[in-house]
């Protein structure tokens, strides 16, 4: 049967029925796009395997994965190091030869801002991923990995879930590591800043902060050795913050120590 007898029946009609070709129509056969050879799955992987078994089959085929990708860091150093393309290139062929699949099965993620040492601000991702391994035979078990990723755009979340997957992949293969594995984007946290004088003073001076909290700014002010620095009060003199913050504790506790 020809193109034109396919579209035709294809229809639901014959090809006396079908409307003719125009002069102008050029019929071309669909190219033979030839599909990758991923084995004979029907015989690598036995479909009794248990899901342990064929994991244990991958492990065999992945004894090492080499740190090809290079990072130049600056200040951070230069290394080299393996990403998740690297992971995959190794394990997928390896899990489609004996019939084994690893799903995301659940993600649990928290985020925060956080600044850059340059002054950026980046969004932070921490997700923890469940992945179900199933065998040929239909069985599965679970495994956890943890990723953390940062990125200044909206990246943070598949960034983070694919450095979870390549844990995965490298701890549960058991594949040799000797150097650091680190991303190819490295960044140095600044350290947190904490309120300024002036901020304390505020704190210090509302009515709505209780004894304990003055007790615990106190202590703040003591390990960034601010205790003896100067601010205009609310009579308009200038008084340290130990001061301030003593006369407040006394007002507020009845004159209690």
């Amino acid at each position: 049967m020809g193109l034109r007898e396919n579209a035709a029946a294809a229809a639901g009609r014959t090809l006396d029925e079908a409307e003719p070709l125009g002069e102008a129509t050029e019929v071309r056969e669909a190219p033979n796009l030839a599909e990758p050879d991923l084995g004979d799955l029907s015989k690598d992987a036995e479909p009794t395997t248990c899901a342990t078994v064929a994991w244990s089959r991958v492990m065999g085929e992945v004894r090492a994965i080499g740190k090809h990708e290079e990072f130049k860091g600056g200040r951070a150093g230069n290394f080299n190091f393996r990403g998740i393309e690297t992971a995959l290139n190794a394990f997928g062929p390896a899990c489609r030869k004996h019939g084994v699949l690893v799903i995301q099965h659940k993600v649990e993620t928290e985020y925060r801002d956080i600044s850059t040492s340059s002054g950026g601000r980046m969004r932070e991702c921490t997700a923890l991923v469940t992945f179900r391994i199933y065998g040929p035979d239909g069985s599965y078990f679970d495994s956890q990995a943890a990723g953390e990723a940062s990125d200044s755009g909206g990246r943070s979340t598949p960034k983070a879930q694919s450095i979870a997957l390549r844990t995965l992949l490298i701890n549960n293969g058991l594949v040799p590591t000797e150097d650091r594995d680190a991303d190819s984007v490295h960044f140095e946290r600044a350290e947190p800043v904490g309120p300024s004088a002036e901020e304390y003073r505020d704190e210090q001076l509302d009515p709505k902060t209780s004894p304990s909290r003055l007790n615990q700014i106190r202590n703040e002010l003591r390990t960034r050795g601010m205790l003896n620095s100067k601010v205009t009060n609310e009579t308009g003199e200038l008084e340290t913050l130990d001061s301030i913050g003593g006369r407040m504790y006394r007002e507020r506790t009845g004159g209690g120590a």
